[in-house]
């Protein structure tokens, strides 16, 4: 089976966590998926100083929630708008589970795959670079590091991987952490 079959089949047994209540707005991301050479990776963003929030972070594409719009077009529309791959090149293979940013934002990801023939133009006032990285990176135990952290009265886990030179920490890399598991990738 390939990738993204793989994917697709893993997120149709796993019921997403979808979360209801406890949040301010809503957001959606892609976690934009392709294979070169073979081999799977991430595309992810390095956000500019200019953004209003998580200034510099390693992110997926994504973005607030608009009107009416769905929150899987909220992702598809957010990756255009920062990288410009449009909508035709991505095939939305299913949700993931529901988070809550550290702003109490609901954050609903979508594993989207993109064929290779796909052409990036980063919105320069969002994007300061465009980063893509490979899944081997996540599925090796060695990279991730835990934090444990006071947040709102409460000790949370905060989760880091590190990809020279780049640290990808936060909610970015607790969704990564979380769907190399439900994939069980890297684990035989």
């Amino acid at each position: 089976m390939g990738l993204r079959e793989e994917i697709r089949k893993t997120l149709e047994r796993l019921p997403p966590r979808q979360l209801t209540s406890g949040f301010a707005r809503q957001a959606a991301v892609l976690m934009a998926i392709y294979e070169q050479r073979g081999e799977p990776y991430f595309l992810l963003t390095r956000r500019t100083d200019e953004v209003r929030t998580h200034k510099g972070q390693i992110s997926f594409p994504g973005g607030m929630r608009r009107d009416r719009e769905s929150l899987r077009q909220t992702a598809l529309r957010e990756t255009f708008e920062e990288v410009g791959i449009e909508e035709c090149r991505i095939e939305i293979l299913g949700r993931f589970h529901d988070y809550l940013s550290i702003n109490r934002d609901l954050v609903a990801p979508f594993a989207g795959f993109m064929e290779a023939a796909f052409t990036v133009v980063p919105q320069t006032s969002e994007v300061a670079e465009v980063v893509p990285v490979p899944f081997s990176i996540f599925a090796d135990a060695g990279r991730l590091r835990t934090e444990r952290r006071l947040h709102s009265g409460t000790m949370i886990d905060v989760f880091f991987f590190r990809y020279e030179p780049h640290e990808i920490w936060g909610l970015t890399a607790h969704i990564i952490k979380d769907f190399m598991e439900a994939l069980q990738w890297g684990q035989g």
